[in-house]
């Protein structure tokens, strides 16, 4: 029986999550975290050979990310990292526009920084440093803490969020068949799990009028599916993986490009780990030792 029919989710995340006062962040408990390292673990053992691992901050350069496109694709999503500038009387102003009932943020100026909407944009330009791209193409497993300012924060929408992925930086055919071998893999990964899925294609949240036309255009190019799992129920599953071919992109902005001079491709499975998290408690409950034992085994529990 589906453990969401018989408590709901709500009184689930009591157990697995702590309130932080803001809407789509929150700390998480030990059993949550628990459930996340075993599939950590397991995504790790589908690593491919000669993948490197890149381990992110949660932040990146602002510049970078502009470069990259993102702000005029998904300015609605970014954030940006400010603080307090100039010298201690222009800082203590502010603590004293503060401590009179003012606003201090008013004093803010933005930095060099920004929250890391992705795991994967930090990537592209280090591996660009590198010269040209092998022939063999790039292969790497990168991971950080992301954010994303959410217009509605449901349980299973975090502004702050664990993203993993796998990338893959090199022709078009080796990047579409990247793609194609991950597909299987996913549904594998899902059957593992205990877990209802399908996969379906769908497009990223583009901004305004012109993102629309761009959306259209991202499914019928089919550039972008993802791995549904029924988290709040069947009927509005939850998008907890992602499989993209960004074609050219990423190699045109950063002048990625083989030996023979040809802009490479790149792709990437995106893994939301803190929603796959959730449709494991919304599974199986959040009792450890009741989770089905083929479960328990493949996360190493």
């Amino acid at each position: 029986m589906n453990y969401v029919s018989e408590k709901p989710l709500e009184s689930i995340a009591e157990t697995l999550f702590h309130p932080m006062g803001v809407e789509g962040v929150r700390g998480r408990s030990a059993v949550f975290e628990q459930a996340i390292e075993g599939l950590s673990a397991l995504i790790s053992r589908y690593r491919e050979p000669g993948t490197e691992i890149f381990r992110f901050p949660p932040v990146m350069s602002r510049r970078q990310l502009e470069k990259s496109g993102y702000l005029n694709s998904f300015p609605q999503l970014l954030g940006s990292v400010c603080c307090l500038h100039g010298k201690e009387a222009a800082i203590r102003a502010a603590v004293e526009r503060f401590e009179a009932g003012g606003q201090w943020t008013d004093s803010l100026a933005p930095t060099d920084l920004v929250l890391a909407p992705a795991a994967c944009y930090p990537v592209y330009p280090i591996i660009a440093k590198r010269g040209f791209v092998r022939a063999d193409g790039w292969l790497c497993d990168v991971a950080c803490d992301c954010f994303r300012h959410e217009a509605t924060h449901e349980i299973d929408r975090f502004q702050s969020f664990r993203m993993r992925e796998y990338v893959c930086i090199g022709s078009s055919k080796q990047v579409v068949e990247f793609r194609e071998r991950w597909m299987p893999r996913a549904k594998e990964l899902a059957e593992l799990l205990g877990l209802k899925y399908r996969i379906d294609q769908a497009s990223d949240p583009f901004f305004g009028r012109a993102g629309k036309l761009m959306a259209t255009s991202q499914v019928e190019q089919s550039l972008k599916f993802e791995l549904l799992l029924p988290v709040r129920s069947e009927e509005s599953p939850t998008a907890c993986m992602s499989f993209n071919y960004h074609r050219d992109h990423f190699g045109l902005i950063w002048d990625l490009r083989g030996e023979d001079g040809e802009v490479s491709h790149t792709a990437c499975v995106a893994f939301g780990m803190d929603r796959l998290g959730l449709a494991l408690f919304a599974a199986h409950g959040v009792d450890l030792a009741r989770w089905p034992a083929s479960v328990r085994s493949a996360l190493g529990l």
